[in-house]
């Protein structure tokens, strides 16, 4: 066999996950799973498509092994195959904000949307914990938190912030909060409604594994 034919036969391999990939419903059903496992009827719910739809982009994407299930009851449940899948959609992001121009703006405008809302740095963060001047708060679906949380972080899922905030003294304590990274906004939601009801509140970019990755480095 020529060398020629095997490098063929190499980049058709290459190109079966960048076909995988060329879906935008794909992309995000992988984005929603690298925050933690979901049913079927749990990511038709999140991306608002019907059940068979989503079914047909799991099978796509079971056969490139960029998903993996397994049975839980009567349910089947999904994952991300290995953490290297969320590697490098981490990487795709990333590359995709500095090549394309419209991601940069679509996050500006997501950031317009709550102009009072403030993002504090890591290094900040980190020094008002040490001090224990501010409460961090994973904005996230409480099983998305049981897979994988930034340390000493407490979830508190959006829909029961209100009832939380009757708990916490507005005069002695800050908070921040989190979500799925810089192109979700649950977290800006979360810290707008915490500043109108007059605390001092704080949105972090970061995600999870970018909060990991930060913290290997």
């Amino acid at each position: 066999m020529k060398e020629t034919d095997i490098k063929d036969r190499l980049y058709q391999q290459f190109s079966r996950i960048g076909k995988c990939l060329s879906s935008d419903k794909r992309l995000e059903i992988m984005d929603i799973l690298s925050n933690g496992p979901k049913s079927v009827e749990g990511l038709a719910t999140q991306t608002g498509m019907n059940v068979a739809n989503v079914s047909r982009h799991l099978q796509i994407l079971l056969d490139a092994k960029l998903v993996k299930c397994c049975k839980k009851g009567t349910y089947v449940i999904y994952s991300i195959g290995d953490p290297l899948v969320i590697e490098f959609l981490s990487s795709l992001w990333k590359i995709c904000e500095d090549r394309l121009s419209d991601i940069k703006q679509i996050k500006t405008e997501l950031e317009l949307q709550y102009p009072e809302v403030q993002t504090i740095t890591k290094h900040d963060l980190l020094e008002k914990m040490k001090k224990k001047t501010v409460i961090l708060l994973d904005i996230r679906p409480t099983d998305e938190y049981d897979a994988s949380h930034i340390p000493d972080a407490i979830s508190i899922p959006l829909d029961q912030l209100e009832n939380y905030l009757k708990t916490v003294d507005k005069s002695t304590i800050e908070l921040a909060a989190y979500c799925r990274g810089p192109y979700c906004s649950l977290a800006s939601q979360a810290v707008d409604y915490m500043l109108k009801q007059g605390y001092m509140a704080y949105r972090i970019e970061e995600g999870v594994h970018d909060w990991n990755v930060c913290e290997e480095s």
